[in-house]
């Protein structure tokens, strides 16, 4: 059973105290596997890989625009989050899945959500060796593509010219991503997770050298010309948890729900301390 609670907009260092404490409270076996959903406001975070010289924007600029700074613990490198762009965080224990998950298998998993996900959306999306995430294809988007007014009709999208399709054939498209992941994994109970670009400002990447890589960023309304809301995206991500995972799904309407008798926290640290750290030799991090 998953117990998925959206938190809607929430700020990073809350949700990363409430993924904390719900690790916790899931090796102690007080709670079932959980899925947290969220929204967050401008935040760039610098996981154990991470690269200062990655972010390319001065620290004092990205103060004044309000963009928030955390060094955690998830592999990878630097992520940026922002408004329109779906986060999912599970608190999973892997070894109760039958056939028990694996670190690489899990992460496989996750991909194979966002590619389902992206797919209700009619973009095609890959696996690129050596690069962990989802990727497009190395060709036009959809968007671009559309051909006939009755298919356009039928999605929303705007119709693009006949001599516009034309031209696309002397223009070179490269892969773009979608879907950054990352995550983190201690005594088999999973933390962090993916973020997927639904309405992202693209120019938000900017600030950062996305997971220290140079190929391009996309969303999935770059991907198709719509403007899909969170809410109408996260029951097809949710469903898609079931069907990758195996395991039924339940909406609860609140944390209360899920622990009535435990007290959230009310401040915990954002990055642990490093002796601590280097005690923890069953951690595991992937980007």
């Amino acid at each position: 059973m998953i117990s998925v609670v959206n938190l809607g907009r929430c700020e990073y260092g809350t949700a990363l105290r409430l993924q904390e404490h719900l690790v916790e409270l899931r090796k102690e076996n007080r709670v079932s596997d959980v899925l947290l959903l969220v929204e967050h406001p401008a935040v760039i975070t610098l996981g154990r890989n991470a690269k200062e010289s990655n972010i390319v924007a001065p620290r004092e600029f990205l103060a004044r625009q309000g963009v928030e700074l955390f060094e955690i613990n998830r592999g990878g490198d630097v992520t940026f989050h922002g408004p329109g762009q779906l986060v999912a965080y599970p608190i999973f224990d892997l070894r109760g899945f039958s056939p028990k998950l694996g670190a690489v298998d899990y992460v496989r998993n996750l991909e194979e959500v966002l590619m389902r996900i992206c797919a209700h959306y009619r973009i095609e999306t890959q696996r690129i060796k050596g690069m962990t995430g989802v990727w497009t294809y190395a060709e036009a988007p959809l968007r671009l593509l559309k051909k006939h007014p009755s298919e356009d009709d039928r999605s929303g999208a705007d119709t693009s010219s006949s001599l516009e399709t034309r031209n696309l054939k002397l223009e070179t498209f490269s892969e773009r991503k979608i879907a950054a992941i990352g995550v983190h994994i201690s005594r088999g109970v999973t933390s962090h997770g993916f973020a997927l670009n639904v309405t992202t400002d693209l120019d938000s990447f900017k600030l950062i050298v996305p997971c220290g890589l140079t190929k391009p960023v996309t969303s999935i309304e770059w991907e198709i010309g719509l403007h899909p809301a969170l809410d109408q995206v996260i029951p097809i991500a949710t469903r898609s948890f079931g069907e990758v995972f195996h395991s039924q799904v339940l909406w609860l309407e609140s944390l209360h729900d899920l622990i009535p008798d435990a007290p959230l926290p009310e401040d915990t640290p954002a990055k642990a301390p490093e002796e601590l750290r280097r005690l923890r030799e069953e951690d595991t991090y992937l980007a």
